[in-house]
């Protein structure tokens, strides 16, 4: 179901981050962060809900400058390895539409420790909300409409840069 590059052959390694234009196959992912060193696996379902800031939410969709975020992905994915002692670590967006209660981002942590697996998990998430340029167009049940970007608070934005987003003091 997963977009190519998202899915591999047992063979070969899966990417640390991918993005999908297909539904997002949670149990064969969740499956691959198995390894008999792990004591404990985290994963994260973001979902489309049916409301956001007071307004009833009928679907979205998301687009992705896709070379830059599957690189500033997997750089996330790298960094949170790296900072607490993960085993695997993998994290799949969905680009595209989106009806409500489908899954739009997956994060899955497997580590020795459960401190660990929630802190990755948590720190992926986070950070590609922050840095991955992805947007999300939210459709209102009134028929209006408005892009946002997650890191960027209530600013709007189009993703061929129609409007500015400010962005937070470094």
């Amino acid at each position: 179901m997963e977009r190519a590059g998202c899915s591999a052959p047992s063979v070969a390694p899966r990417p640390d981050f991918c993005l999908s234009a297909d539904a997002i196959d949670t149990r064969q992912l969740t499956d691959s962060l198995a390894h008999p060193t792990a004591g404990a696996v985290a994963v994260f379902e973001g979902r489309v809900r049916d409301h956001n800031d007071g307004r009833a939410v009928s679907g979205l969709s998301y687009e992705a400058y896709a070379a830059l975020a599957e690189a500033e992905g997997a750089r996330i994915v790298a960094e949170a390895r790296a900072r607490f002692q993960v085993i695997e670590a993998r994290c799949v967006h969905r680009t595209g539409a989106l009806a409500i209660g489908e899954v739009a981002v997956w994060v899955g942590v497997s580590a020795a420790h459960r401190d660990a697996a929630f802190a990755a998990c948590r720190y992926v998430i986070d950070e590609v909300k922050t840095r991955v340029p992805i947007w999300k167009r939210e459709t209102y049940a009134d028929g209006d409409s408005d892009w946002l970007h997650p890191g960027s608070g209530q600013d709007t934005a189009t993703p061929d840069g129609e409007a500015q987003v400010s962005c937070p003091d470094i």
